[in-house]
């Protein structure tokens, strides 16, 4: 990647202007391929960060230039969206499996090979989808998540993306993950790698996680995302309110909950997913 992309890309931004050229188009056209080819990417591996990943906040800034610089076109059919972002154009070669019925790959995010597409799913902006990753029907990966390899992200579960503000940190789902389905995992949390969200788990900046293997507790900060240890396994669970009305109405509040880490039983129940793909 050129530096002087990056500066162009960074002033561009800055500048807000009120119309664009041709030549500012032609920048952008040389930015989107990078991102379809995973060249750059909204955040990308740093082992000197204490998360293991850095948020390069210029790529989120040549997302948002595209908004700026596309205009309303129709798309076919009742379909209307910002020139610069069409459907991303895949063939045979790309070595990515999407099975008809009504998916959606917005141009400007990267899919490995091997990855798989069950219908109906959506892949937006910006995001990075690694190899032999399969995204399950109703599943939504959004604007910068970052997806590892060999993940399976079931149906109807929602990776939120986080494309604003430009310097926080997206979703994060290492390799070999299995997110469960009806699963949400928001607000930049960084899943790490061979972990296990069993279905319906939710997890964001708001909700700590209760470790009764460890006897911890996994909270966000305010400048540090929530963070899931690698190969545990997350349940929903709940705990009861401890005093007032909730307390004598019996009232719990959802949390999630690890209850175990990655052994030969859960090994087992994973190696099945192998057969879809």
């Amino acid at each position: 990647m050129s530096e002087s992309l990056r500066q162009s890309i960074e002033g561009l931004f800055d500048s807000q202007l009120a119309q664009y050229t041709e030549e500012h188009r032609k920048l952008f056209t040389e930015f989107i391929s990078l991102l379809n080819r995973g060249a750059i990417r909204s955040a990308e591996p740093d082992a000197t960060r204490p998360t293991g990943w850095r948020v390069n906040a210029w790529v989120k800034k040549g997302i948002l230039l595209g908004f700026r610089i596309g205009g309303i076109v129709e798309m076919g059919g009742q379909f209307f969206d910002k020139s610069t972002y069409p459907l991303k154009h895949l063939t045979a070669k790309d070595g990515v499996r999407v099975v008809p019925g009504g998916s959606g790959i917005r141009d400007g995010c990267y899919l490995g090979r091997g990855v798989t597409c069950m219908p109906p799913m959506y892949i937006n902006v910006g995001s990075y989808v690694d190899d032999g990753t399969m995204v399950d029907s109703h599943a939504l990966i959004g604007s910068c998540a970052q997806i590892g390899k060999h993940c399976h992200i079931s149906a109807a579960s929602q990776i939120g993306g986080v494309l604003e503000p430009v310097g926080a940190m997206p979703v994060i789902v290492e390799d070999d993950v299995l997110i469960g389905g009806n699963c949400g995992v928001y607000e930049g949390t960084v899943i790490k790698k061979r972990a296990v969200l069993g279905s319906g788990t939710i997890l964001n900046r708001s909700t700590p996680v209760y470790d009764l293997v460890r006897e911890t507790v996994h909270r966000a900060t305010a400048d540090h995302p929530l963070v899931i240890p690698e190969e545990a396994v997350v349940v929903a669970g709940s705990r009861a309110v401890k005093s007032g009305k909730g307390h004598e109405w019996g009232i719990s509040l959802y949390t999630p909950v690890i209850v175990k880490y990655r052994d030969s039983g859960t090994e087992a129940k994973i190696q099945l997913e192998d057969f879809l793909r």
